[in-house]
């Protein structure tokens, strides 16, 4: 069986099916990139999985994990101002850690080129909002390419890194969750040879690179001009497509809703023109002029916000086109993924006589609701079992973004307020302010420290804030697939050095620090009491391996895990196993008695210690 390693490196091209995450590498390969970098987030880990499937001594691509976007970006951008093609990927919300670096890019000259690969994500899936990447373009002057399918994800990438190395600017390519996800037959070219030296080609004469106010005007007048060429060299690019089906009605669409669309239209005989645009900013003006005046009506049907329709309604009114342009409607047209029924209710609104509202079935299937949980045997659940026994009713406690979020949920409600990675000491620090009479907890994950926990701890160190963090440390970045941090001390690049929580704690003038494995309940207890009672900033270090993690990595090496438990004759159902620990593997019979789903239980006894009837006993 060809790996996925091998079929990447193939040197005569040939037809592979993979998902849009893995075709963007072999288009990163092709166009010759020679830094990548990221920070793990929904939709694009896959791309970095995809990377570290090549065998190391043959991957001729640098690639690394940085501790954050920003980070991640400054490489990528110091690559290219020294004569390398660079690529950074990351998710949506992961461009406004970003976003200081980012929006200066394009009044650099990027000699190596560089593409930023955005995975936004429309429906929030993975994400806590919906936010729309589009606009951070239009505030940078950078061009986006919209690829819809894995297909045009491998196109357009190379489309991109020419067009960067080009105009010697910033280029992305805007994916979101389906088209990072989708699945596709994709007919790879043959594979060129560059020749990678390693001279240095930073100079000074490329710049200026210092955007002081006697350049910084200069250097938007320079962008500017490059965006106006760029403008030009677009309309020629065979991206932008146009399907006649001879009507006097049209659609202009990009990225996925345009497959939701061709979806819809297969149950419609009165089809609409349709104008698939495959780069969204800037906007292919002339060939979007010539569309709107050859139909009557023109719906824009765009995911998220009406980006392309207020531009196009610009122009169009600019050019006196009295073609009628139908954008979004109501509040409801800016909300949720444009899946197929999506679409075909967005469309129903404008043109009810063409396309029918969707109907909901006489008797629809009722599913139970299935909430997010943590998995079987998982740290954190027995450190909130815990915390929670600590806190009293008038605690604040304040979450951060990881695994342990999921402790806002039943039935161990901690956690009250999240904004984003790295906010929970700032906003703790705040929420204890003239404050007497309630404790305040922040949590924060050990790859979320490194990303953007720091200077919130500096700062409460700095400004001597009366807090409690506890740090949940489970030795990777869990949320998103398990790749490591600097406090793991193994990547991509096997470098082994570590930089262990406490040593970076106690450099930043931490004094009041406590460490303890989550599974040892009674002592996390104890020590969460103690810390509450003192003043001033403190931290506790709740550590235990993400089981997950560790039990694929002993089935990998093929060792047996423990037996599961069971629920002995000693039970008095109180339920504690499942109403407050709550761990997935304990279920209720009809008749009330409790008993264990060996498939999920793994053995770890964590459990064990919350029975208050001590009826919980391994299986023989």
């Amino acid at each position: 069986m060809k790996s996925m390693g091998e079929m990447l490196l193939s040197t005569g091209g040939g037809s592979e099916i993979v998902i849009g995450n893995t075709a963007i590498v072999r288009a990163m390969l092709e166009a010759g990139v020679r830094v990548a970098t990221s920070y793990p987030g929904s939709p694009t880990p896959e791309i970095a999985s995809a990377i570290a499937s090549i065998p190391r001594e043959r991957n001729p691509m640098y690639f690394e994990f940085s501790v954050n976007e920003k980070v991640a970006t400054e490489v990528a951008f110091g690559a290219s101002i020294n004569g390398h093609l660079s690529c950074v990927f990351f998710k949506s919300v992961g461009l406004n850690v970003a976003a200081d670096t980012f929006v200066q890019l394009s009044m650099m000259e990027l000699i190596g080129g560089m593409v930023i690969v955005l995975g936004d994500d429309p429906g929030a899936n993975s994400s806590q909002n919906e936010q729309d990447n589009r606009h951070y373009a239009h505030l940078s002057y950078t061009p986006v390419f919209e690829p819809a399918t894995p297909s045009e994800v491998y196109v357009m990438f190379k489309q991109a890194a020419d067009l960067s190395r080009k105009l010697r600017m910033p280029v992305i390519v805007r994916l979101s969750t389906h088209v990072c996800h989708a699945k596709e037959k994709v007919d790879f070219g043959p594979m060129p040879v560059h020749e990678h030296g390693n001279k240095p080609l930073f100079c000074m004469e490329n710049g200026p690179y210092i955007p002081i106010a006697a350049d910084a005007l200069k250097m938007k007048r320079r962008t500017l001009h490059k965006f106006w060429e760029l403008k030009d060299l677009l309309e020629e690019l065979p991206v932008n497509i146009v399907e006649d089906n001879s009507s006097e009605r049209g659609v202009i669409t990009a990225g996925a809703p345009y497959l939701s669309l061709m979806d819809v239209l297969e149950e419609v005989e009165d089809k609409p023109d349709v104008m698939k645009l495959g780069i969204v900013h800037p906007l292919p003006k002339n060939r979007i002029l010539q569309f709107l005046k050859a139909h009557k009506e023109v719906k824009i049907l765009e995911e998220l916000d009406d980006v392309l329709e207020r531009e196009i309604k610009a122009f169009a009114y600019d050019n006196g086109l009295t073609t009628r342009i139908l954008g979004k409607g109501d509040l409801e047209d800016w909300i949720g993924e444009y899946t197929p029924d999506k679409v075909r209710e967005v469309l129903s609104k404008c043109w009810p006589d063409t396309f029918k509202p969707v109907k909901e079935p006489d008797s629809p299937v009722k599913l139970n609701a299935r909430p997010a949980q943590m998995c079987p045997g998982c740290g954190h659940r027995s450190a909130f079992h815990a915390i929670k026994l600590a806190l009293k009713d008038t605690d604040i406690t304040v979450a951060d973004i990881g695994c342990h979020t999921l402790g806002y949920l039943e039935p161990y409600r901690v956690g009250q307020v999240l904004l984003c990675m790295g906010h929970s000491t700032g906003t703790a620090a705040g929420l204890s302010m003239f404050n007497d009479s309630r404790r305040v907890v922040a949590f924060l994950g050990d790859s979320t420290f490194f990303h953007a926990g720091l200077p919130g701890i500096v700062n409460a160190v700095f400004n001597k804030h009366n807090l409690t963090l506890i740090i949940m440390e489970n030795g990777t970045t869990a949320m998103t697939g398990h790749q490591d941090h600097p406090a793991v001390g193994r990547n991509f690049n096997d470098v082994s050095q570590k930089i262990p929580v406490r040593q970076v704690l106690e450099g930043l003038g931490v004094s009041n620090i406590r460490e303890i494995d989550t599974y040892n309940q009674a002592g996390l207890k104890e020590y969460v009491e103690a810390a509450l009672e003192e003043e001033g900033f403190k931290v506790i270090i709740a550590r235990h391996p993400c089981m997950l993690k560790f039990t694929r990595e002993m089935r990998k090496k093929g060792k047996k895990l423990p037996r599961p438990v069971r629920v002995g004759e000693k039970c008095n159902l109180k339920y504690v196993c499942v109403g407050q620990f709550a761990c997935p593997s304990y279920q209720i019979a009809d008749g009330g008695r409790v008993w264990v789903q060996e498939d999920l239980c793994i053995g770890d006894r964590s459990c064990v210690q919350t029975c208050p009837s001590q009826a919980i006993e391994p299986v023989e």
